[in-house]
């Protein structure tokens, strides 16, 4: 800001009076001396001088103001920039990579709570101080000398007058000791009064304290109690799956996925089922839809509109892009669960691939599975993930079934799908409330299970217009029934063999019942069992002209047509056992 010096009067040579006054302006670095005839004018003159540099350097204040703030909104529209770029670096390479780089084990350790009582111990009231010792003046002695009365020599001549001299001495020590006593017990019974206030504030702060340390010791108790519980179930886990009871091994794969570090707008949800009889678990994983995705590629700050103006991905980009995410996310969770797996409790993982997103031809929201795979373990840990191209090993590799176009969103039938109310074949529970506990499939004599099969799979093609022929046990050559299905598209000859097993259906089965449809012409064959599949027989079926039933699924048909059963393995075998031994 401008400044300037006191009026100063100055005279000429020929002693004529004048004014000057010096200015100064320190940012715009400027001085001028104005000197004139009169006071007034200089005075004019140098205040329109400083208001005139000071509107100068307000002007150039605005513009540095405003150039910085151009800078500031070129520099966030830069970070804006890199935060969009890396976003998407990370989705295109880092979402299977990431998980290659770290240790998917269950790290139990990390999952005990460990945190210190939160609460603050209550403080204990300040214990009171020792009470302060009064200061008294010394006591009034009838000795002192201010209580010796003082004789003149005329007082020696008058008792009278001498007397009072004495009396009035007597007094005056009798007033001084008076007050002094009256003193010392008026501080004396202030401090007594003190003193009990003070006690009986920290009887109440002590009563207090001792409250809130019952109650803080109680509530931090009840809380390790929690804490020791929690690590002690971990500790339980960690013990159970490590022994290698595989009825834990679900809640193991699901801490492994809930473990998984995605961005925060991933759904991240999903369903497992796990069969300890053929160590296959099924994920059903919930995928980010298109719109999820970022887009930003490039944020510039547009001075002429003062607005951002983002550049986003072309739509090819994009749909290239969320192809890539999903075929990662696919990959790297079968990777998470296979390293995780320490006590070999896996041999086949299945990934079904969910999408939720809004159906353009209806308006309504829908959920269907775009793509599914399975990897067996042996020939999943071949593979090396960080040199991969994430769709070509999906497609080429593992043989993952889904559309060549994920992001268009086509539906498809999962290789292996979760019974959603769950009624898997491992417990005894009751299929339906009027579930007759005498009908367990798997514990049926062989011949009526096959006539069984045979008779629900004529009401099954029926309802088509199809039609089933029975065949006679002794000579089916491996063929329980033979439908033939009119559907000029899907139709024609389907063999169908059943399989009353209490024990995993081996890849063996799988292969004859394909050698069977070569031999008889047919267009398809089903297998169906009362247990399920082990991988190699899932992967055998893959991609040929067969359908595996397993027991859940065998119920789910029955019931569709109007028979509640139930199908327990444990029973069944226990039963045949009893059985063999008569």
């Amino acid at each position: 800001m401008s400044k300037s010096s006191e009026l100063r009067t100055t005279y000429t040579k020929s002693g004529l009076e004048r004014y000057e006054i010096s200015i100064t302006h320190d940012k715009l670095n400027k001085y001028k001396l104005v000197k004139g005839d009169n006071m007034r004018v200089v005075n004019q003159k140098a205040c329109a001088e400083m208001a005139r540099w000071d509107e100068i350097w307000g002007k150039q204040l605005e513009k540095q103001k405003k150039a910085s703030e151009l800078e500031g909104k070129k520099r966030a529209a830069n970070r804006k920039t890199e935060q969009a770029r890396a976003e998407l670096a990370m989705l295109k390479k880092e979402i299977l990579e990431y998980a290659l780089y770290v240790d998917n084990k269950v790290d139990w350790e990390q999952l005990k709570v460990k945190t210190d009582y939160p609460v603050q111990k209550p403080q204990k009231p300040t214990p009171l101080s020792e009470p302060p010792k009064l200061q008294f003046p010394p006591e009034p002695e009838i000795t002192h000398h201010d209580y010796q009365p003082k004789f003149g020599i005329l007082d020696y001549f008058s008792s009278s007058r001498k007397q009072d001299k004495i009396d009035t001495a007597s007094e005056k020590f009798k007033n001084d000791h008076a007050s002094w006593v009256k003193n010392k017990q008026e501080k004396m019974e202030q401090l007594t009064k003190m003193l009990r206030n003070q006690k009986k504030k920290f009887n109440k702060s002590q009563e207090k304290y001792l409250n809130d340390l019952r109650i803080w010791e109680t509530e931090k108790s009840i809380f390790l109690q929690k804490q020791e519980q929690v690590n002690s179930e971990v500790d339980q886990k960690k013990e159970k799956y490590l022994s290698g009871d595989l009825s834990s091994f679900m809640d193991y794969c699901d801490i492994v996925l809930t473990s998984s570090d995605y961005p925060d707008y991933f759904p991240k949800t999903y369903e497992l089922d796990y069969n300890p009889e053929n160590k296959i678990i099924i994920v059903d994983y919930q995928l980010p839809s298109p719109d999820m995705i970022p887009t930003v590629t490039e944020v510039k700050y547009v001075q002429t509109r003062d607005e951002y103006q983002e550049k986003n991905l072309s739509q090819a980009q994009l749909n290239k892009l969320y192809d890539s995410v999903l075929y990662q996310i696919a990959l790297r969770t079968i990777h998470e669960l296979y390293e995780a797996d320490v006590i070999n409790g896996l041999q086949s993982v299945v990934f079904n691939g969910y999408v939720t997103s809004i159906d353009p031809a209806t308006g309504q929201e829908a959920t269907s599975c775009v793509f599914s795979i399975q990897a067996k373990k042996e020939e999943f840990e071949q593979i090396n993930l960080a040199n991969i191209d994430p769709k070509a090993c999906f497609i080429k590799k593992l043989r993952g079934v889904g559309s060549s176009k994920l992001h268009s969103l086509t539906p498809i039938a999962p290789i292996v799908q979760i019974n959603k109310n769950d009624r898997r074949f491992v417990s005894s529970y009751d299929v339906t409330s009027e579930l007759d506990d005498n009908h367990n499939l798997a514990a049926m004599d062989w011949e009526d299970f096959e006539h069984l099969i045979r008779e629900i799979f004529e009401k099954e093609f029926s309802i088509g217009g199809g039609e089933v022929k029975v065949t006679q046990a002794s000579r089916d050559g491996g063929v329980d029934a033979v439908a033939f299905d009119p559907d000029p598209i899907r139709g024609g000859k389907v063999v169908i063999q059943a399989k009353r097993y209490t024990n995993t259906v081996g890849v063996s089965a799988v292969r004859d019942l394909y050698g069977t449809v070569m031999n008889e012409g047919a267009n398809k064959g089903i297998l169906v069992t009362t247990a399920d599949y082990g991988p190699d027989a899932y992967s055998f079926a893959r991609g040929k002209p067969l359908t595996l039933l397993n027991g859940n699924e065998l119920l789910y048909l029955l019931e569709k047509h109007g028979h509640s059963f139930k199908i327990d393995l444990k029973e069944a075998k226990k039963i045949l056992a009893d059985k063999e031994k008569e």
